[in-house]
């Protein structure tokens, strides 16, 4: 049985090639996968856009109009990083519902993952860093209100803190946030997760797994998750332009390995997505998050 993998077209906004967000790599990290047979002959699982009230339990109604009816004020663009017009906004809407039909697939078969997601920068009020909606508030919300899930791990090993997860799930005990992440990065005034792990630069394979192992470890005991969330961002990548640390390729794959591993061998259903990851290489960089879907099926 293979692993269920999400992908949408809308996926991709075609940004400008110049732009700072390698809009691009979505579209390619899916043909990758075609082509490479991660992805076999039933395709992709599509998603449907986000609906509006499953936004509004992560988000402010007034800030999910503005993102619907691309009306997004400038100075909530600005700390965004690009314009959110018409295209953006269905993408975004799109790789939201991506990640919550990777939730519910992962409660059905013990694993999925999206080909977009971890726009963990989103707040209630507003996006920040990239990131227009937080996919993964929203989707372990539905997962809440739903009655599907009451004890929700997020296990965030993006670069960059994830501050905006913290702030949305600051008051709610359901859900216990993790992120390992460069402790030097951005953003620059962090938040509190139930446990942080900030790594100073250049850290590299080896001591990124050590530390890895124990937040884990710590965050399970302390969660005891009926499901989790796993932000694969690649940005800790030695060659990611906004890095800052050091891990391999295979660093990167053990990293992936150990996290699925270490909650499949506990029968607890985890739902991927890919997080972040900034190269102007695009065909490197598609293929550097690949990794996540490639080390996902050896759990299938």
């Amino acid at each position: 049985m293979s692993v269920p993998i999400i992908h949408h077209p809308a996926f991709d906004a075609n940004f400008d090639p110049q732009h700072r967000f390698p809009m691009s790599k979505f579209s390619r990290l899916a043909e990758i996968l075609v082509e490479d047979g991660v992805v076999g002959p039933a395709g992709y699982h599509v998603p449907a856009p986000a609906l509006p009230q499953w936004l509004r339990l992560a988000h402010d109604s007034r800030y999910v109009d503005q993102v619907v009816f691309a009306a997004v004020p400038p100075e909530i663009e600005k700390a965004i990083g690009f314009k959110v017009d018409e295209k953006v906004a269905m993408r975004s809407r799109c790789a939201t519902g991506g990640t919550v039909l990777a939730a519910r697939l992962a409660l059905a078969e013990g694993l999925a993952c999206n080909t977009a997601g971890g726009s963990h920068h989103a707040h209630r009020s507003g996006g920040a860093g990239f990131s227009v909606f937080n996919d993964v508030a929203v989707a372990a919300s539905v997962l809440i209100a739903d009655g599907d899930a009451s004890r929700i791990l997020v296990v965030d090993c993006d670069v960059h803190q994830g501050d905006g997860t913290a702030r949305i799930f600051a008051e709610e005990p359901r859900v216990f946030t993790l992120s390992i992440h460069g402790e030097r990065n951005y953003p620059a005034e962090k938040a509190r997760s139930d446990l942080d792990v900030g790594l100073p630069d250049a850290t590299a394979d080896e001591d990124y797994l050590a530390a890895l192992g124990g937040a884990l470890d710590g965050a399970f005991a302390a969660a005891r998750p009926q499901v989790v969330f796993y932000n694969a961002g690649v940005d800790p990548h030695r060659d990611d332009r906004l890095g800052r640390l050091a891990l391999s390729d295979d660093g990167l794959a053990e990293r992936d390995r150990r996290v699925i591993g270490f909650f499949r061998d506990r029968d607890i259903p985890l739902a991927a997505v890919i997080g972040g990851g900034y190269s102007r290489d695009i065909e490197a960089l598609a293929r550097r998050h690949s990794i996540l879907h490639r080390v996902a099926r050896e759990f299938a």
